[in-house]
């Protein structure tokens, strides 16, 4: 599936497929879907040329997308394809308790090789650029919310004779445009940016940002999916790494071992002070209104 030709409507490349969910690595610049009549290649009209008896024509777009990826950014997209697992995957973002890790290409050097970036973004409320965020303290900045990403090194090179820097970025909020704008905010925009990079950036071929790993913590059987690594000089020679500092898979598991860790201490301490709360299973029914609540929170995990 890493190629650099355009999207079309056969190639769409299957990661997971089970009776409940999809799992697609989805192609850069394309939509997931449109409201537009003349927008006709998008992976909902990819996934019905596919996979036309999954279809449910009781939603709106025929498939239920369980969060976003940007329309420049390449990657894992989950797919539920009933309204009980919709709502077990709606739960887990609502709970924020979903790993997901981005592969980035960004411009110049970074001499930090593991940080967090905690710029806190907001709307711009400039006319004319409302389809951008900004970062806390920018003109036009509007209801700016906390922010968090975690960024590693992988490797250093060049992206046709430019220094770039290879990274692993992992989004601990969902801020619209998050990785985006934390990337720029640093000085290190993503290869390929034309928005963040204030219309300068625009003779690769594609935005270099690909949702990498996708973890899902689904009872009992949790979603662990990645979408291979497209920065590679066998897909885009323009790409020529010259020094490694880490190997993506190891970089991956210590991250997934680092959240599970958390997640087993956050649990003792609630043992601890007697905070733990027993629920009882309950069927999960998807109601009109719960679909638009849930459709308007994963607009905000929007992150690349």
């Amino acid at each position: 599936m890493m190629t650099t030709e355009p999207a079309s409507i056969e190639n769409l490349h299957v990661l997971h497929h089970s009776k409940d969910f999809l799992v697609l690595d989805k192609h850069w610049d394309i939509r997931i879907d449109s409201k537009m009549w003349y927008e006709k290649l998008t992976v909902q009209a990819q996934l019905q040329h596919h996979f036309p008896d999954l279809a449910d024509p009781s939603t709106y777009y025929g498939f239920r997308f369980c969060h976003q990826l940007d329309f420049s950014t390449s990657g894992a997209l989950c797919v539920a394809l009933n309204k009980a697992a919709a709502g077990r995957a709606y739960r887990c973002f609502k709970d924020r308790t979903v790993t997901k890790a981005y592969l980035a290409l960004v411009r110049g050097t970074v001499e930090e090789t593991t940080q967090t970036i905690r710029f806190s973004i907001g709307k711009n409320s400039t006319e004319g650029k409302k389809h951008m965020m900004l970062i806390e303290g920018s003109e036009g900045c509007e209801n700016p919310k906390p922010s968090e990403t975690k960024l590693t090194v992988l490797e250093y090179g060049l992206y046709d004779g430019d220094p770039v820097t290879k990274v692993l970025l992992q989004p601990l909020t969902g801020r619209t445009h998050q990785l985006r704008v934390h990337c720029s905010a640093i000085g290190h925009s993503i290869v390929g940016d034309f928005t963040y990079s204030l219309g300068t950036d625009n003779s690769p071929y594609r935005m270099m940002l690909h949702a990498h790993l996708l973890h899902i913590p689904l009872e009992p059987d949790p979603l662990l999916v990645t979408a291979g690594d497209p920065f590679v000089p066998t897909v885009d020679p323009k790409w020529l790494p010259q020094r490694s500092l880490r190997t993506l898979t190891p970089t991956v598991e210590a991250l997934l071992e680092n959240r599970k860790t958390k997640k087993e201490d956050k649990g003792l301490v609630e043992i601890e002070k007697g905070e733990i709360k027993l629920k009882k299973d309950e069927s999960i029914e998807e109601s009109e209104e719960q679909r638009r609540i849930c459709q308007q929170w994963l607009s905000e995990w929007a992150v690349d």
